[in-house]
């Protein structure tokens, strides 16, 4: 079994809605509410700058989003969001996940990857972002809305390209 991470297929929309969906209604790590269709996750995906899977023997097990934190002046410091099915953890998928988006930041001609909200009690995430060498910014308390309407710590990071 190979594991690669490549740039997203038409053919792959359908897994990446169905992991992408399925952080979302977990309601700890992504600040978005909604989940996505066909029709809208083809839209999404389709206007980053990049977007990758990770795939092992043809099945998406993860992916990531790579687009602009900001614009003009700022438009060359990237963000991304991550998301992993929870029957692929534990395998070593974020982090090469992680290392792509970091490749193609540069690539696509970003100085800067910087994570706006990554939860304080994403603690695997946290690790493995400061396993890269990414730095913590700070901390904004109660920047998170959790599901049952309690509110959590966000931890900037960032990381030169």
């Amino acid at each position: 079994m190979t594991m690669e991470v490549r740039a997203y297929r038409e053919d792959d929309i359908a897994a990446m809605v169905g992991i992408w969906n399925e952080v979302v209604r977990g309601g700890i790590a992504f600040p978005q509410e909604d989940e996505l269709d066909r029709e809208s996750g083809a839209a999404f995906f389709g206007e980053q700058t990049y977007c990758g899977v990770a795939c092992e023997d043809g099945q998406v097990l993860g992916l990531y989003i790579l687009h602009p934190n900001n614009v003009g002046r700022c438009g060359h410091i990237a963000n991304a969001s991550y998301a992993v099915s929870s029957a692929a953890r534990g395998k070593g998928i974020g982090r090469m996940l992680v290392q792509d988006s970091l490749a193609q930041g540069r690539e696509h001609g970003f100085r800067v990857l910087q994570f706006n909200a990554v939860v304080a009690s994403n603690a695997g995430a946290r690790h493995l972002y400061e396993s890269l060498g990414f730095t913590q910014l700070g901390t904004i308390p109660g920047g998170f809305r959790m599901p049952d309407g309690t509110y959590a710590d966000i931890c900037p990071y960032y990381h030169e390209l």
